[in-house]
Order: structure tokens, then sequence, then C-alpha cells
């Protein structure tokens, strides 16, 4: 079973930076095709970013140059460093995994950008 957890949201002022993170079972970070995506409220879920087994990166245009993906296979840990927020990145960040057929979700944690 695969099980993915994310931790880092909170309320940060726009301008800020936080770094999310995603723990992850077994060796799935190095094995799946991982990605981070978020859900504003009123909003569909979007995809955010991804990196490839081969570590290449994709980012959406609204957080190009802003964010970055990341992992640590050691750690089995995948991170999304988010600089220079503002406040429409304010969403429910969900980590999620492909492998195989199948795609699997955490249970999302939330960033709320506001002064």
């Amino acid at each position: 079973q695969v099980q993915l957890v994310e931790s880092g949201g909170g309320l940060v002022q726009p301008g800020g930076s936080l770094r999310l993170s995603c723990a992850a079972s077994g060796s799935i970070v190095s094995t799946a095709f991982m990605s981070w995506y978020r859900q504003a409220p009123g909003k569909e879920r979007e995809l955010v970013a991804t990196i490839a087994i081969t570590g290449t990166t994709t980012y959406a245009d609204s957080v190009k140059g802003r964010f970055t993906i990341s992992r640590d296979l050691a750690k089995n840990t995948l991170y999304l460093q988010m600089n220079v927020l503002r406040p429409d990145d304010t969403a429910v960040y969900y980590c999620s995994a492909l492998y195989g057929p199948r795609r699997y979700w955490g249970q999302g944690t939330q960033v709320i950008v506001s002064s």
C-alpha cells in the first residue's frame, strides 16, 4: 500500500516562502512519476509541478520561476519549494504518485498566502 503524507503548509505573507514535504512509503519516490497538485476553494484541482523518474521536471506557467520540485531518494521524500508566494497560491496542496496503472494521493496540506 502506497502512503503519501504531506507537511509544511501554513500561513505566509505575500512574497514569503514555504517548503512542502511529502513523505512516501517504500521507494515510490524513485520508481514513480511524482507530482504536486493544488486545489483552491471553488476551483478544480490543478497540476503544479512534476518530476519524472529520470529527474526531469515540469511546471505550470503560473509557478514557473517561483516553485521548485525536488526529491531526496534516500529519504523517499518529495519537496516543493515555493518562493515569492502570492495570494492566488492559496490552496490545498497534494502530493501524487503515478505508479503503474494507479495514481495515489496524499491527504493534502493547506497553504494560505495573506497579509
